[in-house]
């Protein structure tokens, strides 16, 4: 990492395995899970749940395990229990499609409003998900909304072109190939430049788009740090020796 940007993130190892950043002068935590902890606001942001990819491939005649909807709340019931978040903001696709929610299973449905309860809870709308949250507001606890601003940042499903001062996005499930045990791994990764940052995606069922790829690449004027999630540590990579 270069000095500048090392000098305007001032990255920092948390007990938890995490890595503190700062964007837009604002303190970040980022968490092992995928998540992102705003410490200062009281406030944990996710983005690209997914829930119920799995059964929207049941019905195309894809089978995939119908487990993944259950695997991303344990996820975030984890993260709401370690941390007792004041607000929780779901950064857009949270659900796969425009039925998700009525695919959803009542028990999962339980869970979503256990997690809600005493905190504000925040949907904003993304590609996946706009209709499925348009049409469920009397079956999901929270509000329904396009961006959201935390302190300095601003809370948005798609980056935005321009220098993205503040702006938290999701959308391009940023992934990373690194080497480990003589192999290389993928994986989950953030993405900032201390002006912004993209969020992986949190779901079970979910793909990543390569941090080359001109998508991602493209949104940055100079190489941001990329900051990959292992088993129990968020892992600080150097651009240039990305392969």
């Amino acid at each position: 990492m270069n000095a500048a940007l090392k000098a305007t993130l001032a990255p920092a190892r948390r007990a938890c395995g995490g890595l503190t950043v700062r964007v837009a002068g604002e303190t970040c935590v980022l968490r092992c899970s995928g998540a992102l902890w705003i410490p200062a606001q009281g406030t944990l942001v996710a983005s690209d749940l997914h829930m119920e990819k799995g059964s929207a491939f049941a019905v195309r005649g894809q089978m995939l395990p119908p487990y993944d909807s259950p695997a991303t709340l344990a996820k975030l019931e984890a993260e709401v229990e370690a941390l007792q978040p004041a607000t929780v903001v779901l950064l857009g696709d949270s659900f796969h499609d425009r039925r998700a929610v009525e695919r959803l299973g009542e028990a999962d449905h339980a869970r979503l409003a256990r997690l809600a309860q005493g905190r504000r809870w925040v949907w904003l709308e993304g590609n996946h998900d706009l209709e499925a949250l348009a049409g469920a507001l009397d079956r999901l606890t929270g509000e329904v909304v396009t961006t959201r601003q935390v302190g300095a940042l601003r809370l948005i499903h798609e980056p935005q072109a321009g220098d993205g001062a503040g702006e938290v996005a999701g959308h391009l499930h940023p992934a990373v190939r690194v080497a480990a045990h003589g192999r290389g791994v993928r994986r989950p990764c953030f993405v900032t430049d201390g002006q912004r940052i993209l969020l992986p995606a949190f779901g079970a069922f979910t793909g990543g788009l390569d941090v080359r790829d001109p998508a991602i690449a493209g949104l940055f004027a100079a190489p941001p740090l990329v900051a990959a999630l292992g088993r129990d540590k968020v892992h600080a990579l150097d651009w240039g020796r990305i392969t």
